[in-house]
């Protein structure tokens, strides 16, 4: 975990030069932040974390060597090797499998932006504090998109939850299994999975043909949380 008395250390990544540099230079300015590493692509941020360790990565989705979710597939190993690590992943287009791949594991020390908040410093400055601190951050851009409406709503769709099933929405958005949760409640694995079946169906969400349903309950709870 980032020291709340010590700079922030960042490593940067993206194969777009004119994006790279802008975002270096950008962090540079911040207070309170290092700027630790620039890479061009997954090969260069390997290693670059390797040797840094530092507290955030901000990573584009798409670089090479594999051009295809590059950026995902580091923070899912990260999540496995060094899961103090943050990561921010940007992109340049709301891109909802690869947002649902990012959190799968969990939320906590994961962001998802849009490249446009990139020229915002007070905004990328809270969201790599946060990150470090254990937080996440999503693109309110991506949440709405993922949720079809349900942030638009003025009731929120967790007001019809119970206070247990609002208990355990918010364990799921830290990423913990039936399992873990019922061993948190001190309650049966099989009423965890009532509970969260009930969950899923109060919010009225797709079954996971389409995309994980522990993954949209966990941001319609970060967006109404936030709000």
């Amino acid at each position: 975990m980032a020291d709340p008395e010590q700079s922030v250390r960042v490593v940067i990544a993206d194969d777009a030069y004119v994006i790279r540099t802008g975002l270096a230079a950008t962090i540079e300015a911040m207070p309170g932040v290092e700027l630790v590493g620039i890479c061009s692509d997954g090969t260069e941020l390997s290693a670059a974390i390797a040797t840094t360790r530092p507290d955030v990565v901000i990573t584009d989705v798409r670089m090479p060597p594999s051009g295809q979710g590059e950026g995902i597939a580091i923070a899912a190993r990260l999540r496995e090797s060094a899961p103090e690590i943050g990561v921010i992943v940007l992109t340049q287009y709301i891109e909802a499998a690869y947002a649902v791949a990012l959190m799968e594991g969990g939320t906590s020390r994961r962001g998802y932006l849009l490249k446009d908040r990139i020229s915002n410093r007070g905004e990328l400055l809270e969201a790599i504090r946060s990150v470090a601190a254990g937080g996440s951050v999503i693109d309110p851009a991506v949440v709405e998109m993922l949720i079809e409406g349900h942030v638009r709503d003025p009731a929120s769709p967790l007001d019809q939850l119970t206070p247990r099933e609002r208990e355990i929405l918010a364990q799921i958005a830290e990423g913990k299994s039936n399992a873990a949760i019922a061993a948190s409640l001190f309650l049966t694995k099989r009423a965890i999975e009532k509970h969260v079946n009930s969950i899923f169906a109060k919010l009225d969400l797709p079954g996971p043909e389409t995309v994980s349903r522990r993954v949209q309950a966990t941001l319609i709870f970060l967006a109404d949380t936030a709000q």
